[in-house]
C-alpha cells in the first residue's frame, strides 16, 4: 500500500489527482492523507469537499486529515512508500526539522522511521530561497526522494520550484528501489 498525501499547494491539485488516479490504474493500493488545511479550506481552485470526494472516489479509501490518525503509519500500518504530492515550502520545513504539528508531517515522521521510502513533490515560491536548506537537508536523508522540479516562472517567481508530477510515478518507482530520479532539476 502506498500513502498519498496532499498539502495546500492548491493550484497544483488538479496536476496531482491526474498522478493519483495513475497509481490506482497502475494497480497501486493508495491510502490517502491529507494535511487539515486542505481537508477544510475552500479555495478559488475549488472546495475541500469536492476534493475530499475525487479523492476518496479514486482510491476507494476514506481520508486521513487528522495527526491521531495518521500516527499508526509506520509503525502499525506499513506503508511501502509515501507520497506528498504536492509538498508546500511549511511541510519541507517541518519535515526537514523534525516538526510533527499536521497529520501530514505526523505521516512523514511515523513512515521514516520504519525505514521505507518517501517521495515528494515540492511546489514552493520560496523553494531557491528561504526553503533551500531544506532542500540540501532532505536530500541528505535516507529514504527521501525527491519527483524533479523546475522552475515555474523565473521571470515572475525567481525564487518558485514545482515538481513535474508526469514524473511522479517513475520516482515512486526509483525510491522503491533506493535510486533517485536524475536529473533532480530540469
Amino acid at each position: 500500500m502506498i500513502g498519498y498525501a496532499f498539502c495546500g499547494s492548491f493550484c497544483t491539485h488538479k496536476r496531482s489527482i491526474i498522478e493519483l488516479e495513475n497509481l490506482v490504474k497502475s494497480g497501486y493500493d493508495v491510502l490517502p492523507i491529507m494535511s487539515e488545511n486542505v481537508y477544510t479550506t475552500d479555495t478559488y481552485f475549488g472546495k475541500a469537499k469536492d476534493l475530499i470526494e475525487s479523492v476518496e472516489n479514486i482510491t476507494k479509501r476514506k481520508v486521513i486529515h487528522t495527526i491521531v490518525d495518521s500516527e499508526p503509519l509506520g509503525p502499525k500500518i506499513h506503508l511501502d512508500a509515501l507520497i506528498v504530492a504536492p509538498c508546500t515550502g511549511n511541510t519541507l520545513a517541518k519535515m526537514a526539522r523534525g516538526i510533527t504539528d499536521t497529520s501530514v508531517t505526523m505521516a512523514t515522521k511515523a513512515h521514516l522511521r520504519s525505514d521505507r521510502p518517501t517521495v515528494i513533490a515540492l511546489c514552493s515560491n520560496d523553494a531557491l530561497s528561504a526553503n533551500l536548506q531544506n532542500i540540501s537537508i532532505l536530500l541528505e536523508r535516507k529514504n527521501v526522494f525527491f519527483v524533479p522540479m523546475r522552475q515555474d516562472d523565473p521571470t515572475k517567481k525567481p525564487h518558485s520550484l514545482v515538481s513535474e508530477f508526469s514524473l511522479l510515478q517513475e520516482t515512486l518507482n526509483g525510491a522503491l528501489v533506493s535510486k533517485q530520479v536524475r536529473p533532480l532539476f530540469i
